[in-house]
């Protein structure tokens, strides 16, 4: 075979790594072929026939794909506090994007970081790590000194920023307000930020209008930033979600990535299709809209977001006083009861984190049960384990349809994420999603190997401005991952979600071999990337 590199004229032994014999899926789509990879100095040399190297993979029966991009992470403080990142480097990944659903670690001040952190305690932890940053290039020089597993790049979280220019409140920013918000968008930018994000679910950016995500998004498109949003509605409101980010898109001058996308809640079961169209439909119109997936038909995030909006405002503290006050608890129960009725599927979600001795057996239980055995009724229990974890408690809702997912992955501009939440007895998908998809997914025919591939590397790449990174080719790093397309398989379940897959068999990052014969070798070679 030809040298699909430039020949260097290195000869024996010149290579620090070669991976022999491999089938080649290089990100792009195309069809996979049979050659050698020589890596040196942390990026790919050449690809094509070598004789030898000083680290030789024999990768006959594998296949070597561009490391896995994981496009939605929240592994922005477990990185710190785990940074061999085995949860993800174990089912091949070898970058996060962190900072996501507007919830981000900075920048933050000494004024707002206690409730601060308590409050993003059910989605990202609470380690036992000092939160020694304060602005958004502080938080990456901390990423920076943990030597994490993973590369790892940054959102700025639109929550950070209303939190520092007007706190946990429920109104629209001042002129001034806006300003300060802007201006500590622009400095996370320059810092590194790969663009905004924001949780138009979660307090405080639930507050936001999109006049106010506009001019913010206005910001990050000088940058050459990208919108991350995990829209106000994926149920009854689905259409008019995706129309209202399209536009914040279409007038901010700005590529808009949804998190997550479902279409979520039994009744609405059956709409991908149509939601898919709509979203096409945005494209043509010259709005570069695309989608991130986990291959699960339940979702994850904290108990207290089954709360109503209101019960949030003025921040944690608040909404926990909110619920000790028999009154106001009576407000929220009847707010409750009329949105969604008071049995609404509690079977449905389970409990998957919680910190007290007291409530650990009821890990992995559904509400409904946990009520039964606390001698109390569903919206009770839901109220007093929030109360007793002080909020740092997640779940895991069962609110998807199969069919929709599928119809989902199918689309060409969806990528896939893991959203994983590592708490607990998380949600499976922490561990699984990318085996998952080319376990089952691939082999039942419901996406080509080479288009899954493509999702996983070449495409976020592409999305997000990470560059060097998500197809194999020469010049780029040498993140790479080589698995076996008959083995590969997610072993994580509902029930058992801490298992790693099987068949990822060596993850390389940055040249240096991370998993081995599918074992982490405690490597940390990931580096921070900074958007430019």
């Amino acid at each position: 075979m030809k040298n699909l590199g430039k020949d260097t004229g290195m000869g024996h032994h010149s290579f620090d790594l070669v991976i022999r014999n491999a089938k080649i899926i290089d990100g792009s789509g195309n069809p996979w072929y049979k050659a050698d990879i020589g890596v040196a100095d942390e990026r790919i040399a050449i690809i094509g026939r070598i004789e030898d190297g000083r680290h030789v993979i024999d990768a006959e029966g594998l296949a070597a794909a561009p490391g896995f991009i994981d496009t939605h992470s929240h592994s922005d403080l477990m990185l710190i506090a785990e940074p061999e990142a085995k949860q993800k480097t174990m089912q091949g990944i070898t970058t996060e994007v962190v900072g996501q659903d507007g919830l981000g670690e900075a920048p933050i001040s000494d004024e707002t970081l206690g409730d601060w952190r308590r409050y993003l305690a059910g989605l990202n932890g609470d380690p036992d790590i000092e939160w020694n940053w304060r602005s958004f290039g502080e938080y990456l020089d901390a990423l920076d000194k943990a030597e994490t597993s993973t590369n790892v790049a940054s959102l700025v979280g639109h929550g950070n920023l209303r939190l520092l220019a007007m706190g946990m409140e429920n109104r629209a920013p001042t002129q001034t307000e806006l300003s300060t918000m802007k201006r500590l968008l622009s400095e996370s930018m320059e810092a590194g930020g790969f663009g905004l994000s924001t949780g138009l679910i979660y307090p405080p950016c639930v507050y936001a209008d999109s006049g106010e995500l506009t001019e913010l998004c206005s910001v990050a498109a000088r940058h050459g930033g990208i919108f991350v949003v995990h829209m106000r509605n994926e149920g009854d409101g689905l259409f008019d979600s995706i129309d209202d980010v399209a536009k914040i898109g279409r007038d901010a001058g700005i590529p808009v990535h949804v998190s997550h996308f479902k279409v979520s809640g039994s009744k609405n079961w059956g709409k991908a299709e149509e939601a898919i169209a709509t979203i096409k439909a945005h494209r043509r119109d010259g709005v570069e809209f695309t989608v991130d997936q986990y291959p699960y038909i339940a979702g994850s995030t904290f108990l207290s977001s089954l709360l109503p909006i209101s019960a949030h405002e003025g921040g944690t503290e608040w909404m926990l006083a909110r619920l000790r006050d028999p009154s106001e608890r009576a407000q929220i129960r009847e707010l409750i009861a009329e949105s969604r009725g008071l049995d609404w599927g509690w079977h449905n979600i389970l409990v998957t984190s919680v910190n007290t001795e007291k409530n650990k057996p009821h890990e992995g239980l559904d509400l409904r049960e946990i009520a039964k055995r606390r001698g109390e009724d569903p919206v009770e229990t839901l109220f007093n384990i929030i109360l007793e974890e002080e909020n740092a408690v997640t779940m895991v809702s069962f609110n998807m349809s199969e069919e929709d997912v599928r119809t989902i992955m199918e689309s060409p501009f969806q990528m896939v994420c893991t959203d994983g939440i590592v708490l607990g007895k998380p949600h499976p998908r922490a561990y699984g999603s990318f085996p998952r998809i080319l376990g089952r997914y691939v082999k039942e025919g419901v996406i080509r190997l080479e288009d899954a591939i493509r999702k996983m590397t070449s495409l976020p790449a592409q999305t997000f401005g990470i560059r060097d990174r998500g197809l194999l080719k020469p010049g780029m790093h040498a993140d790479i991952t080589i698995f076996d397309p008959d083995k590969v398989i997610d072993k994580a379940t509902y029930q058992d979600p801490i298992q790693f897959p099987e068949g990822i068999e060596y993850v390389i990052v940055n040249g240096t071999v991370t998993v081995e014969n599918g074992v982490h070798t405690e490597k940390r070679a990931g580096k921070v990337l900074k958007h430019s």
